[in-house]
């Protein structure tokens, strides 16, 4: 693979969302206008400042077309403490944690992003999730920077086997926007460290990290399913990431692709008109998208989703319970059927892994099945993703739900419902098999 392909500089332009303003792609119609607006906004939402005002004032200069080219975002990613005072009102202890000489992962922002944060409130949900805090310096009890011992189940560099049939391929570091309690913050950002090279990609470095785990892939038969993840696969070159995918489907025994990432919420005009052509040569191809708050499901991102799923993409998503950002029943509720709305089916909720400095995000785990309890009966079932917990040190993924289940009263199995009330199931079968339990009273009877 030649090094031009890792560094994009033989993908010729595109114009970005200006191409379903201009109906420039005719091959691939935009799906209908929706027949519901977006998700509605909470009272005391932040209402992001117009976008031509936005970039006189942050961006001068700077065009439509321009705001819609996903190259022209990464390059003017707020990545300092200067350009983050520029567009926001940073409190002390922002200003105390963007001013340490050295975070565990350093500050990324696009400016689609970067618009959505409420430059007064250092309490809003997306600017917690994507400004440093000093709290992740300290390190609580429990927490690691690998809680999950990802790196003692690599059997190559940049390749996870935990499970028997699948693998995580890790196909860059690089992010446009890096999530403050990310699980893999001691390996992502190093392309935007203070002295690294500004390019997205070292060519070399991952060709030769590609190989070693394609070589690995092609050795092992019992792989089947393959997940790229990172850093972002959608940040890559449509050469590189086409390489890539050609390559794995070359392997008689792969046979489903999975692709995870962030790029539909923090930077949408990527899922342009050609990435989604490439991507539909690969089917089948899975993709699993990172969404944490209902702030984040914009128009742009409604069509981003779209794109992918007019190209016969199945589009789950993946949410990390965070304290004081998604944990009430109210903002779950109000992201999680939105994302329906957007053709998006909820798959995981997952547990905050304690990665090292992360105690301020966590909640308890009761919370989540709490959340579910509560949303149980009021959403829809495809709208209740499954609460797990990545358990550390490399235990994998385990469900918790909760119990509706009391026990048998007699050959009567006893149910609680979403609403506590109690009924009955005939299961004389199952109550023949069931160990010895204390008599229910007979509220529950």
């Amino acid at each position: 693979m030649d090094a031009a392909i890792l560094d994009g500089e033989t993908e010729p332009p595109d114009c970005g969302f200006d191409a379903r303003e201009n109906g420039a792609d005719p091959e691939e119609p935009p799906s209908p206008t929706p027949l519901f607006p977006s998700f509605p906004q909470a009272p005391g939402d932040f209402a992001p400042t117009p976008l031509p005002s936005f970039l006189r004032r942050q961006f001068p200069g700077a065009t439509r077309r321009d705001w819609n080219d996903w190259r022209w975002q990464i390059a003017r990613r707020i990545t300092s403490q200067e350009q983050a005072d520029r567009l926001l009102r940073l409190s002390g202890p922002e200003r105390a944690a963007l001013g340490q000489a050295r975070t565990t992962l350093p500050l990324a922002v696009t400016p689609y992003y970067a618009r959505l944060l409420d430059p007064d409130d250092p309490a809003q949900p997306l600017r917690r999730m994507v400004l440093p805090s000093p709290q992740e310096a300290r390190r609580a009890p429990g927490e690691a920077d690998d809680p999950l011992s990802e790196d003692a189940c690599s059997p190559v560099p940049g390749l996870v086997h935990r499970y028997p049939n699948r693998v995580l391929f890790l196909t860059t570091d690089f992010c446009s926007t890096y999530c403050r309690y990310c699980t893999r913050s001691r390996q992502v950002g190093a392309a935007c460290a203070p002295g690294a090279p500004a390019v997205a990609h070292a060519p070399e470095r991952l060709r030769a990290r590609w190989r070693l785990g394609l070589d690995y892939i092609t050795r092992t038969p019992a792989i089947q399913d393959v997940l790229l993840s990172g850093g972002d696969p959608l940040t890559m070159p449509d050469e590189a990431l086409d390489w890539l995918l050609t390559q794995l489907r070359a392997i008689r025994h792969v046979q489903i692709v999975r692709i995870g990432t962030k790029v539909p919420a923090v930077l949408p005009m990527r899922v342009t008109p050609a990435l989604t052509r490439m991507l539909k040569k690969h089917h089948p191809l899975w993709m699993s998208l990172h969404f944490a708050h209902p702030a984040e499901l914009t128009e742009d991102t409604r069509t981003a989703c779209a794109r992918l799923a007019d190209a016969g993409i199945p589009l789950g998503s993946q949410t990390v319970l965070l304290a004081g950002i998604n944990d009430e029943p109210g903002v779950m509720a109000r992201l999680l059927q939105g994302l329906l709305g957007f053709r998006v089916r909820p798959y995981y909720l997952y547990q905050c892994d304690p990665i090292s400095g992360s105690a301020h995000f966590r909640t308890p785990a009761a919370r989540g099945v709490e959340l579910l309890r509560a949303l149980r009966g009021r959403l829809s079932g495809y709208a209740l993703p499954t609460f797990v917990i990545d358990a550390p040190g490399g235990g994998g993924k385990i469900p918790l739900a909760p119990d509706y289940t009391l026990g048998y009263s007699g050959d009567d199995l006893v149910l609680r419902n979403y609403a506590g009330g109690l009924y009955r199931y005939p299961d004389p079968a199952g109550a023949a098999c069931a160990p010895p339990q204390p008599a229910m009273s007979k509220g529950a009877a």
